[in-house]
């Protein structure tokens, strides 16, 4: 992820920039700026509750601070999300690949292996058949005479 993601503050309205916000929760800003950020809140559900959030902090000094404390708490969340991600991921390794490989491999050559041992079975039975019947039919040996 790039930092620009990373940060909570950085890019997050398009309409009011970070200054203009802390400059609105000191009461620094002149009535139309202050009407533009207050039709903005009113527009955008979001920005309507960091901004009363914001308005809770007693210390309004110290914003700067929290908001890169929860930078960096964001930055540590993603970061121990992406090593547990990591970890569940199956790891390439090509010997995985060459083991599944030979064992297909294997198996077809034993299914070809018993397909021609059964086939080769069923052929001595029909054979084995055949000639029980030439021998047992009396008409069948009056034929085998002639040949």
């Amino acid at each position: 992820m790039s930092s620009d993601l990373k940060d909570i503050l950085g890019n997050s309205n398009k309409d009011i920039d970070n200054q203009q916000l802390m400059d609105y929760l000191s009461n620094q800003l002149n009535k139309a700026s202050g009407h533009e950020v207050e039709a903005a809140m009113a527009a955008d559900e979001f920005m309507n509750d960091a901004v009363e959030g914001l308005q809770q902090i007693s210390d309004k000094n110290n914003v700067q601070a929290y908001v890169e404390q929860l930078n960096d708490g964001l930055q540590k969340q993603i970061a121990k999300n992406k090593k547990r991600k990591e970890k569940r991921r199956l790891k390439d390794s090509p010997y995985t690949y060459w083991a599944t490989i030979i064992l297909l491999v294997l198996i077809v050559i034993c299914f070809i292996a018993v397909k021609k041992y059964l086939d080769a079975k069923q052929a001595k039975s029909k054979v084995a058949k055949t000639a029980l019947y030439l021998f047992k039919s009396p008409e069948a040996g009056k034929n085998t005479a002639r040949l």
